[in-house]
């Protein structure tokens, strides 16, 4: 275990150099970074009773290097835009120098989109981003690609910086250039993907860690997990192939061999560390290449599930689904599950859609053994939730996810129906032979 913790330390610094730090007992570093943008700050935080300790060691750190500070609510889970837009009309206001994120990936997510907000003027958004004026003070101008490096490009102006002090292992908002925001009407998640939004600086100490509660650990190491497996899965023939094995492998390692132990001792720093390691590759991983399909799909589902379950959740299906383009893929992560005990065939024996089935079943049995839903039914899905993942697919503004694939779909061909209906179907009832192959 030593070895992997090491490797992935070494992974990460190579990565975040001086800009991130980690590991046990470093939230007094976070007045050091904050003071490097100027003397004011707005301090995005949770109310949590457990949260009250990091905040104050992170308060006294801001004032040890003469920062000021005002206090406002963190965002609730899956960043409600509400919350959004009231965490940005306090950036306008106070005009920091710099925004202190303290949460899991919704507030830092709601950070990132708010400096965006606080900084450009619905003119400059309507001019540059070519839309009406009763969308250019709105968020959705910017959902998709690169849209806020086109405005900032444009303007010459940046966004207010972030410095990201992350408190689950999760998402690695901390370390990335996604920003997900939910419309809680529609039950619809979007996403911006831009480099402009990650932040300057990053903290996590792992220790904080072991108040998460035992549903958000859960969580957190199935969308690790996903965030590795998605990125792997869709890097064959790209040129950071073999980083993307790399990473994966010791990433989905560190996470399966210590979800559980995490779980059932929560105080077991050795397994939360090692959860906090495999996250962040998680993190390094979708800077380097795409999620997909099990992503595309949570996003429709915040109504009823978190999102590392919803990928949880989908992931075993798209294997199997893209299991004769992702050989090498599976040759390489399966044994992970296999040595865990959740693989029983001899996976020398199987070879094309089989060894994907012994894939999904080995990712089937592992959320099993943390009690976790294994199908969309059983998580409290309806038909509903099928038809609004399919009209998510085609919207233009998350066909990434869709391009991302190891089979990339056009909607435009009528891919989402002929094959992702038949997916969805599967992952509703826990059927893989209704997967279909693509011809």
């Amino acid at each position: 275990m030593m070895s992997e913790f090491l490797e992935a330390r070494r992974i990460l610094k190579e990565w975040k150099g001086d800009s991130y730090v980690f590991g046990q007992g470093v939230l007094d570093k976070v007045g050091e970074f904050v003071r490097a943008f100027g003397k004011t700050t707005l301090l995005v935080g949770s109310s949590s009773s457990w949260a009250q300790k990091p905040l104050r060691t992170i308060i006294e750190s801001l004032e040890e290097n003469d920062v000021s500070y005002d206090i406002v609510l963190g965002a609730r889970p899956n960043c409600p835009r509400e919350d959004l837009y009231r965490i940005a009309l306090q950036a306008t206001v106070h005009k920091p120098h710099s925004i202190v994120a303290v949460g899991g990936g919704s507030t830092i997510d709601a950070c990132k989109a708010a400096s965006v907000l606080a900084t450009y003027a619905s003119n400059e958004v309507s001019r540059v981003l070519g839309v009406n004026w009763h969308e250019a003070c709105t968020i959705d101008p910017y959902f998709g690609t690169g849209m806020v490096t086109k405005i900032r490009d444009a303007t010459r102006k940046d966004t207010i910086p972030v410095v990201a002090v992350q408190t689950v292992a999760s998402s690695a908002a901390h370390l990335t250039k996604y920003s997900n925001i939910t419309d809680p009407i529609a039950g619809q998640k979007k996403l911006i993907v831009d480099d402009a939004i990650v932040p300057k600086a990053a903290v996590f100490d792992y220790g904080i860690t072991i108040n998460t509660s035992e549903s958000l650990t859960i969580d957190g190491g199935l969308d690790g997990i996903a965030h590795l497996w998605e990125v792997f899965m869709g890097a064959t023939g790209k040129p950071y192939y073999e980083k993307a094995r790399h990473i994966t492998v010791l990433g989905i390692k560190l996470i399966v061999k210590n979800l559980k132990l995490a779980k059932d001792d929560p105080h077991n720093v050795e397994a939360r560390t090692a959860l906090g390691l495999g996250t962040d590759l998680g993190g390094y991983a979708i800077m380097i290449g795409g999620t997909s399909g099990a992503h595309l799909g949570s996003f429709s589902l915040v109504d009823i599930l978190s999102h590392g379950r919803a990928c949880g959740i989908l992931n075993p299906y798209y294997t199997v689904f893209f299991a004769t383009n992702i050989q090498d893929q599976l040759r390489a992560v399966s044994p992970v599950f296999q040595e865990a005990g959740f693989i029983h065939e001899d996976l020398e024996e199987l070879e094309g859609r089989e060894l994907g089935e012994a894939m999904a079943r080995g990712m089937i049995r592992f959320a099993e053994s943390l009690g976790a839903p294994t199908t969309l039914r059983e998580a409290g899905a309806k038909r509903e939730h099928l038809d609004r993942m399919f009209s998510a697919a085609k919207d233009p503004q998350l066909k990434m996810k869709l391009l991302n694939m190891p089979v990339p779909l056009d909607p435009e061909r009528g891919d989402v129906e002929k094959y992702m209906r038949g997916i969805l179907e599967a992952a509703f009832i826990g059927d893989l032979e209704l997967i279909r192959a693509v011809e």
